[in-house]
Order: C-alpha cells, then sequence, then structure tokens
C-alpha cells in the first residue's frame, strides 16, 4: 500500500492496524449505512417514532460490529478467491497482509463485543441473535454452492429487522417480517449491481451469484425484485398507517432506483458499481419517510 513506503521499520504496529481497518471496511461506510437503514426502519416502527436511546445505540453500534465481523469472515471464506478478482486482489487477506488466525480472531473479537451489547436487552432478542451469528458466519460461504447468496444475504443482512422489533415489543409482528421480507428483495436487488461487477471474474473462478445466474436477463429480474420490494414497502406503510410523508418517501426512493436502472443499463463495470452504491439513498429516502410520517401523528 502507498502509506507503507512512508512508514520506518519500527511503525509495523500502526500499519497492522490500518491492515485490520482495512479488513473490516471501516474505511468503506456503504456496507454499514445499507444495513443501518433497515435496522432504523424497525427501529422507528416498532416504537412508533424515536425509540428509547440505550436500544437505538445497542442497535447503531451493533450493525457497524456485525458488519465488520461479516466483512472480516467473507474475506477469510473468500482468500482463494479474491487474489484472483481485480477489485479484490489487494485486500489485507488476499495480499497476505493479515493471516487467516488474525482474521478468525478479529471475527471473534467483534462478535463478542456485539454479543455483549445485545446481553442488555430482552431474552428473546438475545435468542434471536444466534441466528443472527450463523447467518453472518455461514453466508461468505454459499458463493461456492449456489448462485442465490445475494438472497441470504438479505437474510442476514436484515435480521436486526426482526431483534429490532422484539427488542422494542418483545414479540415480531406481521409487519415486522413485512419488512424483514422486503429487506431480502432489497438486498438481493442491490448485491446482484455489486455482482455484475465481477461477474467476469467469477465466471473464470467458477464462483456463483444471482449476476450469473440471471444472465441476459438481469436488468428484467432487477426490475422485478425492486418492484416487489417497493411494493412491500407500500404495503408496510399501509398496515403502519403511515401518511403522505411517506409516501413521498416511497416515491423518491422509487425515482433513485429509476435512475439506477439508467445509469447501469449497458452492464459497465463502474456504473454497476455506481448503481450498488446509490442505493445507500434509497435507504435514507424511505428511512425519512418513516421518520416524518411517525413524527407528525
Amino acid at each position: 500500500m502507498a502509506y507503507e513506503r512512508f512508514e520506518a521499520p519500527d511503525a509495523a504496529p500502526p500499519s497492522r492496524w490500518r491492515h485490520y481497518w482495512k479488513l473490516m471496511r471501516a474505511d468503506r461506510p456503504i456496507g454499514t449505512l445499507l444495513l443501518l437503514w433497515p435496522t432504523w426502519w424497525a427501529l422507528w416502527l416498532a416504537s412508533g417514532g424515536l425509540p428509547p436511546l440505550w436500544t437505538l445505540f445497542v442497535f447503531t453500534a451493533g450493525v457497524w460490529l456485525t458488519r465488520s465481523a461479516g466483512c472480516v469472515i467473507n474475506d477469510y471464506a473468500d482468500r482463494w478467491l479474491d487474489p484472483h478478482v481485480k477489485r479484490t486482489k489487494d485486500r489485507p487477506l488476499a495480499s497476505g497482509a493479515v493471516s487467516g488466525r488474525e482474521a478468525l480472531a478479529l471475527f471473534a473479537g467483534l462478535m463478542i463485543v456485539a454479543f455483549a451489547l445485545v446481553l442488555t436487552l430482552n431474552w428473546l432478542t438475545i435468542g434471536m441473535s444466534f441466528i443472527g451469528v450463523f447467518l453472518a458466519a455461514s453466508y461468505p460461504y454459499l458463493k461456492r454452492y449456489t448462485h442465490l447468496p445475494q438472497v441470504y444475504l438479505g437474510m442476514a443482512f436484515g435480521w436486526g429487522i426482526p431483534m429490532a422489533f422484539a427488542a422494542v415489543q418483545g414479540e415480531v409482528p406481521v409487519i415486522g417480517w413485512l419488512l424483514y421480507g422486503a429487506n431480502i428483495l432489497w438486498s438481493t436487488a442491490y448485491d446482484t449491481w455489486y455482482a455484475m461487477v465481477d461477474r467476469d471474474d467469477d465466471l473464470k473462478m467458477g464462483s456463483h451469484s444471482t449476476a450469473i445466474l440471471f444472465g441476459d436477463l438481469d436488468l428484467v429480474i432487477q426490475g422485478i425484485l425492486y418492484a416487489l420490494f417497493l411494493g412491500t414497502m407500500a404495503l408496510v406503510g399501509l398496515r403502519a398507517g403511515l401518511g403522505v410523508y411517506y409516501g413521498l418517501g416511497v416515491g423518491v426512493a422509487a425515482g433513485l432506483i429509476a435512475y439506477e436502472f439508467w445509469i447501469a443499463r449497458k452492464r459497465e463495470r463502474d456504473p454497476c458499481f455506481k448503481a450498488f452504491l446509490h442505493n445507500n439513498w434509497v435507504g435514507a429516502a424511505l428511512f425519512a419517510g418513516i421518520a416524518v410520517s411517525l413524527a407528525l401523528r
């Protein structure tokens, strides 16, 4: 890495921590944001507005910790693949800057801190956290055996939704599972943009993804997924009794998604990656609609 040429030999520990930071993808917050928005959707809906501050802190910190842990275990699982993919060949595990043993220790440490936070919540939430750990730890291995790792990512990324309802209400109502389903649709769609960036490399290495499965119908199926996502989010708004401001949020989200299709229409790597990143604003628009609607009730 460029900064290493300016460091003296005795600067190894700071450099090591930078490698860990990069391994956790802490220098790239987009994954945290894509995980945070659905969690906040759930917390605000479950609470009917601003959630209890400690619960908000636990879930917000938990999002960062579990996303970081997920990135570490993902790179550990992909250490055979990443050196051969243009976008990932310089990652710490792929380049040898961090060992597999160090990565596993970092993953365990992050999950222990996240679990310690969950222990301050009710027993239902604690019990559900074990499912979250399993989803996060097993997701990276699916790309070897199925073309649907993006669907499983949605299950893992969205597990904070039923956990949020459990933490606030002591149960997971129908609207919580509807929101969870909507997030699976959304995550599958936006992570397919991401998979389209790596499609050529994945085909060479025998890895699997929805981008490969969808083939020439990728944009059509993407359109169906996003339409189902927006329809499910509209149904969530109806069940929650949200008003016109939430409707505006859904409308803005639809416009943002349409823009993604426009920029990625030629399936080129950079525009597809830009479309993936753009989903941060989709999540933000929907959260704004939820928060404003509940605040003005």
